[in-house]
């Protein structure tokens, strides 16, 4: 039975994907955001909506295709084009597979870290692809096969995520009925799929093993952290380490002028804190480098203590006098 599902006829694959995507996602203890944003993107692209059309290129606009990539430098191939499908069994094989992978990945690496690896994967993945038709333009003259290949499609993120998931694995896996090693299964599943699904893009799902192999070189250098986050916190870092500098050069020339301080309580000795002396006349915490006190003038003793006493017969300064003496300081009233 189809069904219409915004300018696409679906034949039933879609609401299978939606119910067991809730499926999993309600027996799921966590439910990771990530994975659920990815599936939801590319079908909504699949499904192009009357509200999202003028947001979303047509598939002309994006297809992979290492020639007019690199002759217009046209970012939006490259990177929209693993989010376009050519059909509904395409979208929904793929996210079915994101599914399975993506809620192990970001359950145990967590959304951010899982986010980003993502990000790394299909920007390897991408990247490798064209080099590797670029070269063989190059070397081998393959240039209607590969270098002007129009593909799509989120497989090579995909073969990424499956080297990653299992590298460590020292399990079995079944790959289209055959049985191999966990950690060898993409590399089974990219000659099988090339025998028997006509038509798909070889070079696509190579690029996607090498960046999942590549993505663990460099994670594993880097004491197990992920390379874009890696680049992310040393950007951060080189931006921020002028603006500290800049702010405590200027806290520093602050102090060194003006001495700023403040008004305690203790009327007697002098203060605790390093670097500064406090008046015997106002209490006014002052610069150690100051021999003045900021605030009423008064000047300062070898023991840390103003040079003013108290008089005895009452509880400070009488009020006048500290009044003419920060008018002689400061020169307004």
């Amino acid at each position: 039975m189809d069904m219409r599902i915004g300018r696409r006829v679906s034949r039933g694959m879609l609401p299978l994907l939606a119910l067991q995507t809730f499926s999993e996602y309600y027996r799921s203890e966590r439910k990771p955001p990530i994975t659920a944003a990815l599936i939801a993107a590319n079908t909504l692209i699949y499904l192009r909506p009357a509200f999202l059309e003028p947001f979303i290129p047509p598939i002309d606009e994006v297809w992979f295709n290492p020639h007019l990539i690199l002759k217009h430098k046209d970012l939006k191939r490259f990177f929209l084009s693993a989010f376009y499908h050519i059909g509904e069994p395409h979208l929904v094989y793929n996210m079915l597979s994101l599914l399975w992978k993506g809620i192990q990945l970001e359950t145990a690496m967590g959304s951010v870290e899982f986010a980003s690896m993502v990000a790394s994967l299909l920007a390897l993945s991408q990247g490798i692809t064209l080099m590797l038709s670029k070269s063989l333009l190059l070397f081998f003259d393959y240039e209607r096969a590969y270098y002007n290949e129009y593909a799509v499609g989120f497989s090579g993120v995909l073969f990424a995520m499956k080297v990653v998931l299992n590298s460590r694995s020292e399990d079995y896996s079944y790959v289209h009925g055959i049985i191999v090693p966990s950690r060898y299964a993409a590399w089974a599943e990219l000659i099988l799929i090339q025998m028997l699904v006509p038509g798909v893009s070889f070079l696509g799902h190579l690029g996607g093993i090498l960046a999942g192999l590549l993505y663990l070189r460099l994670k594993g250098t880097n004491s197990g952290s992920n390379p874009l986050t890696i680049l992310i916190r040393g950007l951060t870092r080189a931006v921020n380490w002028p603006l500290k500098f800049l702010c405590d050069l200027f806290r520093f020339q602050r102090g060194r002028i003006s001495g700023r301080g403040t008004v305690g309580g203790n009327r007697t000795g002098s203060t605790a804190q390093s670097g500064v002396w406090r008046c015997q006349a106002c209490t006014y915490d002052n610069s150690d480098l100051l021999s003045v006190c900021e605030m009423c003038g008064t000047g300062r003793t070898g023991n840390g203590l103003s040079s003013l006493q108290w008089n005895h017969d009452s509880d400070g300064i009488p009020l006048d006098e500290l009044r003419r003496r920060r008018i002689n300081r400061f020169g307004r009233w």
